[in-house]
């Protein structure tokens, strides 16, 4: 029954999921529409998304309750997204590959919290693999960027402008999803079973 008001809750607030995928598809298609741009003026657009990507995952978690209490895997996305940003905000000027290790670990954090996320819903929707899927492409772009750390800035802009637009594609998905649990019916008609 937790679960069930935890589902109801996210399927409620199902618009802030969507700003979050809406965001990473703008940043994405950023990257792809100037791919010429210094890695500084890269540094402030990802700073920018990761800033409001932890907004919204932050308030997200506070208006989705279960037991009265926030989301705390949704509390550290936010959280992580939020500090991404300031730090960058704070030291545009990071050697490169710095920034590409500070990317990858945030990347993989929030990407195996999704899974968590995922897993814990599996039980009451289907589709939850468009979230499990997302958090894996997280962790994959988070390890991609540590085994080829010295790729040029080209290639680092390319590879966060399709990390971006897939992640934003697949959260916008599990959006929709749950907008179309938010009238109170359940998204499959039954729960799956165990």
């Amino acid at each position: 029954m937790e679960l069930e008001n935890f589902l109801h809750q996210m399927a409620k607030n199902w618009g802030w999921l969507l700003l979050r995928g809406v965001a990473a598809i703008v940043f994405g298609a950023l990257a792809f529409l100037w791919p010429g741009v210094t890695l500084l003026v890269l540094t402030i657009f990802w700073g920018a998304w990761a800033f409001t990507d932890g907004l919204f995952a932050l308030i997200a978690a506070f208006r989705v309750r279960e037991k009265g209490k926030a989301h705390w895997p949704q509390i550290l996305i936010g959280v992580l997204g939020i500090a991404a940003g300031v730090v960058t905000f704070v030291s545009p000027g990071l050697a490169a590959a710095a920034l590409l290790m500070f990317i990858a670990a945030w990347a993989g954090i929030t990407g195996g919290l999704q899974v968590m996320v995922a897993i814990r819903l599996r039980k009451e929707i289907e589709g939850e693999w468009m979230l499990a899927l997302s958090g894996l492409v997280s962790i994959m772009f988070g390890v991609l960027i540590v085994l080829r750390p010295g790729a040029g800035a080209m290639a680092v802009i390319w590879i966060i402008g399709a990390y971006s637009i897939l992640f934003g594609v697949l959260v916008v998905m599990v959006a929709l999803k749950l907008k179309g649990h938010a009238g109170g019916a359940r998204m499959t008609g039954t729960a799956k079973p165990a």
